[in-house]
């Protein structure tokens, strides 16, 4: 079955979110709804099964125009995406549908999921690694817990010895984590700006109509502030971390442990559900992640860049 260049007017969002859900490794992230919140509009290369009209597997391609010409772009809060394929299809080689996007981009960087395997860059692009982190969820709590780094386990041991311990709840709504990220850690932030804060709403949204959205809070039990939130996309094969913040006095008391040790807790002894914490490439980030018995998974990043036909003569 050969390969076709879709652009987004052509695409079938029913056959599109089918085949995402049968791929191996599981993305999320190239879930229809995923990609019209963070990137609105994207063209694909897609194997299409003739008979049936399923896809049999999908390369998103997230758009947008700039003034040298129409570029690829990796969509913010959208961690991996690259080739998805599924049990039927028959070409799973990266480069075989990269090469269908010649000469239609200015520009293309994607982020590719950790299933795509690439011993050399394809032609014309650049290939750099990138990471994050996975803790699998198939053993039982108290199996995962030993995998703790021990200070995580004293900690989570303070807390249930205080008079008044430090407790999760759970909300439907992200505003106040929102508002928490935007007073403690939007100005370390420099990259996020207004549309990003919609475009997550946005995403936010989305998901919890598909019932994908979990939003964790842990509150001071003296003043009902909110020390820390979390926000997690849970699907049947993976969780993302997608979004959290704390206050000073949140990180002092280790409210972000305890958040995360509460979901661990409450998803423990899942087959084949992976905690993907979604980050990594930060030391400090990458320790707290590994410190929970995490591993680092690496994916790829691929990136191309065309010169202007008026500079082409150059050599």
């Amino acid at each position: 079955m050969p390969l076709q260049f879709l652009p987004f007017a052509h695409l079938d969002s029913a056959a599109w979110d089918a085949c995402v859900a049968a791929a191996e490794p599981a993305v999320p992230y190239a879930q229809h709804a995923w990609l019209r919140g963070t990137a609105g509009r994207w063209d694909a290369v897609v194997e299409i099964e003739p008979e049936s009209g399923r896809y049999l597997s999908v390369l998103p391609l997230p758009v947008k125009r700039r003034p040298w010409g129409r570029e690829v772009f990796q969509p913010p809060f959208t961690q991996q995406l690259g080739l998805l394929t599924t049990a039927g299809s028959q070409h799973r080689n990266p480069a075989e549908y990269l090469a269908l996007t010649a000469g239609r981009y200015a520009r293309l960087y994607l982020q590719a999921n950790s299933g795509n395997e690439f011993s050399t860059a394809p032609p014309d692009f650049q290939l750099t690694w990138r990471q994050t982190y996975c803790l699998p969820l198939d053993a039982s709590y108290e199996a995962l817990h030993k995998g703790y780094a021990a200070d995580y386990r004293r900690r989570l041991r303070l807390n249930q010895q205080l008079e008044q311990p430090l407790q999760v709840t759970e909300t439907h709504s992200a505003e106040a984590l929102l508002r928490l990220f935007r007073e403690h850690k939007g100005g370390e932030v420099a990259s996020l700006r207004p549309r990003h804060y919609r475009q997550l709403a946005q995403l936010i949204s989305n998901l919890q109509s598909l019932g994908q959205v979990r939003i964790l809070e842990m509150l001071a039990p003296d003043t009902t502030e909110l020390l820390a939130g979390a926000l997690f996309v849970v699907t049947p094969r993976v969780i993302i971390y997608l979004f959290a913040a704390a206050s000073p006095a949140g990180k002092k008391a280790a409210a972000p442990l305890l958040l995360l040790d509460y979901l661990i807790q409450h998803y423990a002894a899942t087959p084949g559900l992976v905690l993907d914490f979604e980050g990594g490439m930060i030391p400090s980030i990458a320790r707290f992640f590994a410190n929970f018995g995490a591993r680092p998974v690496p994916y790829a990043a691929l990136t191309l860049t065309r010169q202007p036909w008026y500079l082409s003569w150059k050599r």
